[in-house]
């Protein structure tokens, strides 16, 4: 049979076809870096590495920028990009996650030449911030400081000084639209160091056993240098341990009888994780040693980028963005060798090689501090020391949860992780990881010391123990209170804060923060420690204690901090993006839809994949329990 006759076309190419279809292939696809943003981003990015910039140091190199150039221009993005090896999308979706990177698509525009932020937290909006939110614009554009972005900002820690407002980097505590004015004359750019006349200059100075100045507050504590320390017999304890004139066990074992629980808010028992990240890491290097002794001569794994070879790693929570807690600062202002000590014996009896501590940007006074002690400590050790690296964060209260922050010192955004694996077996660059609040560290060289029984011999009500409050709100004297675990908030107001404002009576307290919860002054005698409040649908937390007084509403509170949590979700998951922003919207109404409000707070309780999104409906639902009269018609 014969085929069909088909007519066939054949194309003719000719070679100056040819000759373009290589050049279109040779031109990449996508924005190239620019060689004056490349010479830039270089220049603040400093000396290539023989092998390279490292990824996760890509928001500390993010910040970099940020802070030469007042945001960051696309053009520096592509540059970073280049220069790091790193898909523009990569550092493009980092750097839009944080709040504190201001990202310019027009390589025309131009940055503000400073940025004023006023904080809308809690203890803040009850001192009037939005009122001083609203008036700052006008006044700053009648002083001829139209260049100057004002914005709201969630909970900068420093609550026992509301409201508070910052400038740049330098905090105005108890502010006023004239006190804020003032440190914008005294600041003319965004550069701190160009400008130490500042308020809050000797903060950034850092230098120890001198005062440090905020603004109208007079003097505060000077913080413990090292000599100082030393004379107080610090650093004893830790050399005694690395160096094997003390048993590690012994450690382990004080700290479990003390019944130190973890003081970031979750209240796991510090002995506790300190043996199971242990008993971890024993358990990788057994399942790591076949495979290294299978490797040919010099094959093993490289080790992850700022490791010196310890298969465990430890990770310090300094993040401290819970509305109305302020004590990790507080403490770090004043004594901050207590902390690397007690960080330096943690790190020596569970074997880790390389410590890692993420501190909120927000800090940057205790940054300046904290640089300045590991400095000291580096340059005079009083025994070998792991390696430690001091990463920033960057606006982000997502962070502040465990995993989220191992994401961040990545140098990834800042997204919790699911679980299991818990980051006690794979966490921070794959490693088992010992993670720890700043405050439970604070601890570790005294209950060693002086024995658990000193620790636990504290305490109230059938609890033992200390606890540091963070109390705000309507107290005389507000501020950082260390006093018995157990205390009722009413014997804490009435001992250690001076009682209430005059005018003011007990309405209503948080007894644990943004998430803890919210409960009338009729339970005011309720020990105010861990597993005493669940029962009551609340929980201690970080011990942030906001007090409100009759002439504030409990729903006002509850919509503040849902506002919060809606503000700062990570929107990983649709439970706490979508169900914190429906919250905050139904629960403006006159009269609230109580079981719409209650089928969303069990959903994002039961779905969500970290505490924020299941701990957000903490305070809507005590509204409903203890304040019905005001959200009922």
């Amino acid at each position: 049979m014969t085929p069909p006759n088909h007519s066939t076309v054949v194309a003719t190419v000719t070679p100056d076809d040819l000759r373009a279809q290589l050049r279109r292939r040779a031109h990449l696809k996508g924005r190239q870096p620019e060689d004056a943003a490349m010479a830039e981003v270089a220049q603040l990015l400093g000396p290539r590495p023989a092998e390279g910039f490292r990824r996760d140091l890509l928001i500390e190199y993010l910040h970099r920028i940020n802070d030469h150039h007042g945001a960051l221009h696309a053009r520096h993005l592509v540059a970073q990009a280049h220069l790091m090896n790193l898909p523009l999308a990569e550092v493009y979706e980092v750097a839009s996650f944080y709040q504190h990177f201001d990202i310019l698509r027009d390589d025309d525009a131009q940055a503000p030449r400073l940025v004023l932020r006023v904080c809308d937290g809690l203890s803040c909006s009850m001192a009037d911030a939005r009122e001083l939110l609203a008036a700052l614009p006008e006044r700053l554009r009648a002083a001829g400081y139209g260049d100057v972005r004002v914005q709201a900002a969630p909970c900068v820690g420093r609550c026992e000084q509301a409201p508070v407002a910052v400038v740049h980097q330098y905090p105005v505590p108890h502010a006023t639209v004239d006190g804020v004015l003032a440190q914008v004359n005294l600041t003319p750019d965004r550069s701190v160091a160009k400008h130490p006349q500042a308020l809050a200059a000797t903060i950034f100075e850092a230098k120890p056993q001198s005062a440090i100045t905020r603004g109208d507050e007079g003097v505060a504590p000077a913080w413990v240098g090292l000599a100082a320390y030393l004379a107080q017999g610090g650093y004893q304890l830790a050399a005694a341990l690395v160096n094997g004139e003390m048993d590690a066990d012994a450690v382990l074992a004080a700290m479990e009888d003390a019944g130190l629980r973890g003081l970031g808010g979750a209240g796991f028992p510090a002995g506790r994780k300190w043996r199971i990240v242990r008993e971890q890491a024993a358990l990788a290097e057994r399942r790591a040693a076949p495979r290294e002794a299978a490797a040919p001569s010099g094959g093993s794994e490289p080790r992850v980028a700022g490791e010196r070879g310890g298969t465990a790693v430890m990770a310090v929570n300094i993040d401290e963005g819970e509305p109305g807690t302020f004590k990790d600062r507080t403490y770090l202002e004043r004594d901050p060798h207590r902390f690397l000590e007690g960080m330096l014996v943690a790190a020596q009896v569970v074997g880790t090689e390389a410590v890692y501590i993420y501190l909120r940007d927000e800090y940057h006074g205790c940054r300046a501090i904290l640089q300045a002690a590991i400095a000291e400590l580096q340059a005079d050790p009083p025994c070998p020391l792991p390696r430690i690296e001091l990463r920033r964060g960057a606006g982000a209260y997502i962070c502040g949860e465990e995993s989220a922050m191992l994401e961040s010192i990545e140098g990834k955004r800042g997204e919790p992780r699911m679980r299991p694996p818990y980051i006690a077996q794979v966490g921070l660059f794959g490693r088992p990881t010992l993670e720890h609040n700043f405050e439970t560290l604070y601890w570790v060289r005294d209950i060693v010391e002086r024995g658990p029984q000193w620790f636990a011999g504290f305490g109230r009500h059938g609890r033992k123990g200390l606890r540091s409050f963070s109390v705000s709100g309507r107290v005389k004297q507000p501020g950082v209170k260390l006093a018995p675990a157990g205390i009722t908030v009413q014997e804490l107001i009435d001992e250690y804060c001076g009682g209430m404002l005059d005018g003011h009576q007990l309405y209503a307290y948080l007894p644990g923060g943004a998430s803890g919860g919210i409960l009338p002054a009729r339970l005011a005698d309720v020990p105010l420690d861990f597993d005493t409040l669940q029962p009551h649908g609340c929980f201690i937390g970080s011990a942030a204690v906001i007090v409100l007084s009759q002439h504030d509403r409990a729903r006002d509170a509850a919509l503040n901090m849902m506002r919060f949590f809606a503000h700062e979700s990570c929107g990983q998951c649709t439970p706490c993006r979508v169900g914190t922003a429906k919250a905050a919207q139904l629960m403006q109404a006159p009269v609230w839809d109580g079981d719409t409000l209650d089928d969303l707070a069990q959903v994002m309780q039961d779905a969500s994949i970290c505490g924020l999104g299941q701990a957000a409906p903490n305070p809507m639902r005590c509204v409903q329990r203890y304040f019905a009269h005001e959200v009922q018609a």
